[in-house]
């Protein structure tokens, strides 16, 4: 295969951010990745010119961390960049490509491994190739742009003060009698750590999420260094004094690490809500994500993120009222041995 040359790259990911702006204005400029395995996984099209190009790469964590939780222990990982004119073509031979490259790789038939592409949701000539070559669709990264008005009448006005720890969040009308939202502190990481574990065994009904046995020591590890920091973006539904709701967000200097899948920033992300089952309908989800917003708001993010699983059959419903749409979808193989 010959190797594809800069001027060439350069070529498919011009076209390829000309066609994500014209589909999705929050989609950022593609870039090549860092650190891909070396592969040279190029099309060419029927005129001679490069038609996709795609990097590969191999992605393996230790045991402990809480990344594991999110999915597979070893994820082989493909940017692919399809220039047309015939997108899905294209992208079904980058794909054929790609399986024969993985296929030789050592690792890649374990069990614990997953292959995986991340496609704009809304670019809607990626769904069958994927679907041929046997990935489905796992999880969605959605956006909610500021100012976005929620389905609800729970957003809450930029610039409003917000409250010092452990104080109590002025109610929403939405909420029930007796319910109400407080900034979470230091001294609430088991409720945090209960409730989180909680929407971890949730999740993983649906294929994604992976309960480990160090989920729960990770998840707080993890949140005690995020409810140590002043302020904290971490607030608590409760009644009667009984937590039974969370939600805990990451503000930009911590969301660092997804803010590339957007050309829009500064970003937030919300990390982790759950609502147990027995509470819910008081509209603690609401105000809770209304609160976040409003912080979120007046600190000048201008787009925040979160993850959910694609077929939770509460998640896209509810976040789609609190202003949220699909951004980009991840399709896995799993194992990676399972992809055609």
């Amino acid at each position: 295969m010959p190797t594809v040359t800069r001027d060439e790259t350069g070529g498919v990911t011009a076209a390829v951010a000309r066609r994500w702006q014209a589909i999705d204005p929050l989609l950022p400029a593609p870039s090549v990745p860092s650190g891909g395995c070396g592969a040279e996984l190029t099309v060419t099209g029927p005129d001679g010119r490069t038609a996709a190009i795609g990097f590969c790469e191999h992605w393996h964590e230790s045991p402990g961390s809480m990344e594991l939780t999110w999915g597979a222990a070893s994820r082989f990982r493909l940017t692919a960049y399809t220039a047309g004119p015939d997108v899905a073509s294209a992208l079904d031979e980058l794909l054929s490509r790609w399986q024969a490259h993985l296929a030789s790789v050592p690792g890649a038939s374990a069990d614990d491994t997953a292959a995986v592409v991340v496609w704009p949701s809304r670019d809607v000539d990626g769904p069958l190739p994927l679907l041929h070559h046997g990935l489905a669709p796992r999880a969605v990264i959605a956006a909610r742009p500021a100012g976005r008005e929620a389905g609800h009448g729970t957003a809450v006005p930029a610039g409003s003060p917000a409250p010092g720890p452990a104080a109590a969040v002025p109610s929403s009308p939405a909420l029930r009698p007796g319910v109400q939202i407080r900034r979470a502190g230091p001294a609430d990481i088991d409720t945090v750590v209960r409730l989180g574990m909680a929407t971890i065994r949730f999740d993983a009904h649906f294929g994604t999420v992976i309960e480990r046995p160090w989920s729960a020591e990770a998840l707080r590890t993890d949140a005690s260094a995020l409810l140590a920091q002043p302020g904290a973006w971490t607030w608590l539904a409760e009644d009667g004094g009984e937590p039974f709701a969370v939600l805990y967000a990451e503000p930009p200097a911590a969301a660092g690490w997804i803010a590339p899948v957007t050309g829009v920033s500064p970003v937030a992300y919300l990390e982790l809500m759950y609502v147990q089952p027995d509470g819910r309908g008081r509209g603690a989800g609401p105000a809770l994500v209304g609160q976040l917003h409003r912080e979120a708001e007046a600190a000048g993010v201008a787009v925040t993120l979160l993850h959910y699983e694609q077929v939770n059959p509460l998640s896209g419903p509810f976040w789609g009222r609190q202003g949220y749409r699909p951004l980009w979808t991840s399709w896995e193989a799993r194992p990676a041995r399972t992809l055609r």
